[in-house]
């Protein structure tokens, strides 16, 4: 298997894998033989599909591929990688959030170039017509596959799942590996284009943060997956010296909030719906998801996915936070806190 993280290689450098040729030059089918109709898949519903769609090096076909996503934050003392090593489905690739990223931002794991995204995929030997179900660690349930899945999404790799969850697999007792991952064929992924209209710019952000509130300005609503405590002012940031508060008229939904207190899982549609809506999220309005790096603001994306919310108008801050409260302008007063 082809790991990012092992060789220690920037993404940029391995452009060239994209262009290697494949185990057959036979075409492919254009349709699995097996497919998952949902954005949330259950582990049953994942077996079923591995099952139908049986792994093979030769095979031609699309395939349905497990992507691990595993992450932790810096103060965690895990690793994603060892974790993955651990305990994983069989024949899943792993997908490093630390390394497949844009290596000139001052901020963490941001969004890579088209290039370096479809280096990534080539190098993991997924190919365009491959459904992909990105899935977590056992130990945090829903954390950073969301993100991963959103990643994939943006850059318009056709069918993106996400597992619900891991941690269920192992429970009910699935098939796992452990060990050294099986090496895979690289192969050509051709370089997408991302789709802007679900990225929101730091610039963007400060203007409607500026407007909101005032006569004849759009209603722009921005939810924030950090704690209650960080999001009021009242907690520190993990990262030393960045102040906690929140954008103005931006709306707390902690990520604990959307999932299952015990397992970990996304909650039903319809508690989501009532959730969101006691937040006074309105479905019909613009939204922007936000978190502390853009890792859990895909997790409220994907909550809202499930809830049927803004469907057609739906945005991530990339740079969510971290890059907001080392940005804005103390005159501004853009960063709020309870009291304020």
């Amino acid at each position: 298997m082809f790991l990012l993280s092992t060789l220690r290689i920037p993404t940029r450098s391995l452009a060239h894998t994209s262009r290697l040729p494949s185990l057959s030059t036979a075409p492919r089918r254009t349709m699995s033989q097996y497919t998952l109709s949902t954005y949330l898949v259950s582990p049953s519903e994942l077996h079923l599909a591995l099952q139908k769609n049986v792994h093979s090096k030769l095979s031609t076909a699309p395939k349905i591929i497990p992507l691990c996503a595993s992450w932790f934050l810096p103060n965690d003392g895990r690793n994603g990688l060892e974790t993955f090593k651990a305990c994983r489905i069989p024949h899943a690739r792993f997908f490093d959030l630390d390394a497949v990223k844009d290596p000139n931002s001052p901020y963490p794991h941001m969004l890579p170039s088209a290039a370096d995204f479809a280096a990534a995929m080539g190098a993991l030997g997924i190919r365009r017509d491959d459904s992909v179900v990105v899935y977590d660690s056992k130990e945090l349930g829903i954390f950073s596959a969301p993100r991963v899945g959103w990643t994939l999404q943006v850059f318009g790799h056709p069918n993106v799942h996400v597992l619900n969850n891991f941690r269920l697999w192992c429970e009910q007792g699935l098939p796992t590996e452990e060990g050294e991952p099986e090496p895979v064929q690289a192969v050509e992924y051709a370089v997408p284009e991302l789709n802007a209209s679900r990225v929101v710019a730091f610039e963007e952000v400060r203007e409607i943060a500026k407007e909101q509130g005032k006569e004849g300005a759009e209603e722009v609503q921005i939810l924030d997956a950090r704690s209650g405590g960080r999001f009021r002012g009242t907690e520190p940031e993990p990262r030393k010296g960045l102040s906690s508060g929140h954008i103005p008229h931006s709306i707390n939904v902690p990520v604990s909030d959307v999932l299952d207190a015990k397992d970990k899982t996304f909650l039903p549609a319809a508690e989501l719906q009532e959730l969101f809506k006691s937040k006074g999220v309105d479905p019909s309005k613009p939204i922007i998801s936000s978190c502390g790096t853009g890792v859990t603001a895909a997790v409220i994306d994907a909550a809202l996915t499930e809830a049927g919310f803004g469907q057609q108008n739906r945005k991530l801050y990339d740079g969510s936070w971290t890059e907001w409260a080392q940005r804005v302008s103390k005159s501004d007063s853009l960063i709020r806190k309870i009291g304020d």
